[in-house]
């Protein structure tokens, strides 16, 4: 009966195999081939089960982590305090025009609730409002505006995403009441958060013949963590420069219809006085003739007696 080799005798072996060295103890121990050769068979038997096995782990712990990921952005986006329609903002793109679409928020529950929305690109994109606030079992809509693009962006793939946020506000908190430290998750607020992706759809056909190329372009593409954590630091506050352009522009128009209005009413008001003083003064031209008449009836009467007197005497 051949004696079985000890327990440093398999680990040298092992890691003369494995990790071509010898025994960190023990450098120059040599075996005899026959101990080696017997133990590599050992060791390529038990090895490939063992890596399908450690292959079928970690295939399950991918497929895991993405479901989980997907749980996750479908628990976000349906929360106890909004839910949000739709899920993708799906934009018809073309060249050189803009092109909006609309969110629709519904209060879910009998709180105030404060929303806020950023996006990975804020010079690309206007939304109105971009914050506001809810209230209990009602519903609000939000604009997203997507400015004018020059080029298209390649096989219309756009990595754009917007961050919608909520959180529990104060019963009759308006937008003026609403604060960045809502929002804070570190202060121990609880804030709902829904991820939302941008969608380039083909915008409908004209029935026209004639089909004009686009120019192929690209577009710089938004850096956005791709796991399943709820990591805001790539996304920005929306911009309020084109708001505060889009609300210059309404107000100016809102002038610009009142002074019409106003000039309108004033020329209405001219032709009145216009029409009022040249009737005065036809009535002025009336009682002018009359009186001139009436002067010359009477200069007639006083000659006629005057002329009969003298004729008496």
């Amino acid at each position: 009966m051949t004696k079985m080799p000890s327990h440093n005798i398999f680990v040298d072996a092992i890691n003369t195999l494995l990790f071509n060295q010898p025994h960190p103890t023990k450098p120059n121990r040599t075996f005899p081939e026959t101990q080696i050769a017997s133990i590599d068979r050992r060791i390529r038997h038990f090895r490939a089960p063992i890596e399908r096995q450690v292959t079928i782990f970690l295939d399950f712990r991918a497929i895991h982590l993405e479901l989980g990921a997907l749980v996750e952005e479908l628990v976000l986006c349906t929360g106890e305090m909004l839910r949000i329609e739709p899920q993708e903002l799906k934009f018809p793109f073309e060249l050189k025009k803009q092109i909006s679409c609309s969110l629709q928020l519904s209060n879910n529950t009998d709180n105030y609730v404060a929303f806020k929305v950023k996006t990975t690109n804020p010079k690309k994109y206007c939304v109105r409002p971009n914050t506001g606030i809810i209230l209990p079992r009602s519903t609000s809509d939000v604009i997203v505006t997507m400015q004018a693009q020059r080029e298209a962006p390649p096989e219309m793939q756009c990595k754009d995403k917007f961050l919608l946020q909520s959180v529990v506000a104060s019963p009759g908190a308006t937008t003026k009441d609403i604060t960045p430290e809502m929002f804070n998750k570190e202060s121990g607020n609880l804030v709902e958060e829904c991820k939302l992706k941008v969608v380039y759809v083909s915008p409908p056909q004209p029935p026209s013949p004639v089909q004009e190329g686009s120019e192929e372009g690209s577009s710089p593409r938004a850096s956005i963590s791709e796991n399943g954590n709820s990591n805001t630091s790539d996304f920005g506050p929306v911009s309020r420069a084109h708001y505060d352009t889009q609300e210059k522009s309404s107000e100016a128009k809102a002038v610009i219809s009142k002074l019409s209005e106003e000039k309108n009413s004033a020329m209405q008001q001219a032709n009145k006085l216009r029409q009022e003083l040249e009737l005065l003064k036809r009535e002025s031209y009336k009682s002018r003739a009359g009186i001139s008449f009436l002067y010359v009836v009477l200069v007639g009467l006083f000659g006629v007696l005057l002329g009969y007197l003298l004729k008496r005497t």
